[in-house]
């Protein structure tokens, strides 16, 4: 039996490695999709003893099929964003309470405590459906923070730019979540010089904009907010943890997820690090449903593990968080 404790308290590779593939046997035996997947690829759950020998679901799966490993009732059904017309993805939590302890624990070990942070989430297009895991967080730090400042906006950029400004000039550390067009609208209505501040962008354009290359996208952003860096977190519907870049584009993951680079020629080898591939993830806190996604994102790893989201494959449709096209 594989417990919350035995996930979030992994302090090592080789802990990773054997917890990941003690997983993997859970959910061969217990996800249906996931154990038909590994039949078809003639996977025999036995002979697996490495991380690269474990078959990684293509994140489509969830547009088509119910995504669980146990028999426990849905507590929370996410849903992907998407365009009308667009099938979504759906991932049924069965155990909220692992998603609430793996955003929490994952914030902690990047940024601190919550409490220290006055929380403002700019994400309208998120607010603005039901089922954004995306929403479910930022609405709990908010709630955390115990900052009565904390809180969401939507399209009232005035009221924003005022809060912004104000706690700043007091010295307050502050921490800006948006998605990208909006925040790009709020730097064309007014210019900033924030030295207490934190940009987190959570990627995407939503069809607002035009998409941009990271690069010239954080140097408008940095303009704008008049900051020398800007964070960037990495999730998914799909998933339960999050990886963070706290400036550069370059993530790192908290100890109980991580990344591998599949060929894109061949989904089933790897390649060198700092080599471009398919970026799939290994997600412990996902125990419940999938802990192996291939995803449609591009990226590449470096030797300390950390990695680059550098954009999509060509026959994916556009959605979600940090989804730049080169």
């Amino acid at each position: 039996m594989i417990t919350a404790n035995d996930i979030f308290t992994i302090s090592s590779q080789k802990q990773f490695e054997k917890i990941a593939l003690k997983v993997f046997r859970f959910q061969h035996e217990n996800n249906k999709v996931y154990r038909d997947f590994c039949d078809f690829l003639k996977v025999n759950p036995q002979q697996v003893k490495s991380l690269q020998q474990i078959p990684f679901l293509p994140i489509q799966f969830f547009k088509s099929h119910d995504v669980v490993s146990n028999t426990d009732p849905t507590q929370v059904t996410f849903t992907s964003s998407g365009t009308t017309g667009m099938i979504t993805s759906r991932h049924l939590v069965t155990d909220i309470s692992l998603y609430e302890e793996s955003y929490r624990k994952g914030f902690s070990q990047f940024y601190g405590n919550i409490e220290d942070y006055v929380v403002l989430a700019l994400l309208p297009s998120y607010l603005e459906r039901e089922g954004s895991s995306l929403i479910y967080m930022v609405e709990d730090l908010i709630k955390l923070s115990n900052q009565p400042e904390s809180g969401f906006y939507l399209h009232n950029h005035d009221d924003l730019i005022k809060k912004l400004l104000e706690l700043d000039e007091a010295g307050q550390n502050v921490i800006l979540i948006g998605v990208t067009y909006a925040l790009l609208d709020l730097i064309e209505k007014h210019s900033f010089n924030l030295q207490n501040t934190i940009i987190m962008e959570t990627g995407g354009m939503k069809g607002k904009r035009k998409e941009m290359i990271r690069e010239e996208l954080h140097e408008q952003l940095c303009k704008g907010f008049g900051v020398s860096s800007i964070h960037s977190e990495y999730g998914m519907t799909e998933l339960l943890a999050q990886a963070y870049s706290l400036g550069e584009g370059v993530f790192e993951c908290p100890s109980w997820m991580n990344i591998l680079i599949r060929d894109p020629e061949d989904a089933l080898t790897y390649v060198d690090n700092g080599k471009t591939g398919g970026i799939n993830v290994i997600d412990l806190a996902n125990i419940n449903s999938c802990s192996f996604i291939a995803t449609q994102d591009l990226g590449k790893k470096y030797p300390n593990n950390s990695f680059e989201v550098l954009g999509r494959f060509d026959n994916s449709d556009i959605r979600g968080c940090n989804l730049m096209v080169l």
